[in-house]
């Protein structure tokens, strides 16, 4: 079964985003943090929307 749901650094090794530039979509509210006590969840659907929806480079 796969997760619906990874912790920070679990979202940052999915997606190769670093700890400080998940920090800066969550305060732009491009990715919503989700808390369970005192854990940090991402959904993994939500990441992978917002990396999806990201521009392409047409240079390459």
């Amino acid at each position: 079964m796969a997760k619906i749901s990874v912790t920070i650094p679990e979202a940052c090794e999915l997606s190769g985003l670093g700890r400080s530039t998940l920090y800066k979509l969550f305060k732009s509210g491009d990715l919503t943090p989700r808390k369970c006590g005192k854990r940090t969840l991402i959904l993994v659907s939500e990441l992978e929307s917002y990396l999806t929806n990201l521009p392409t480079d047409e240079a390459a």
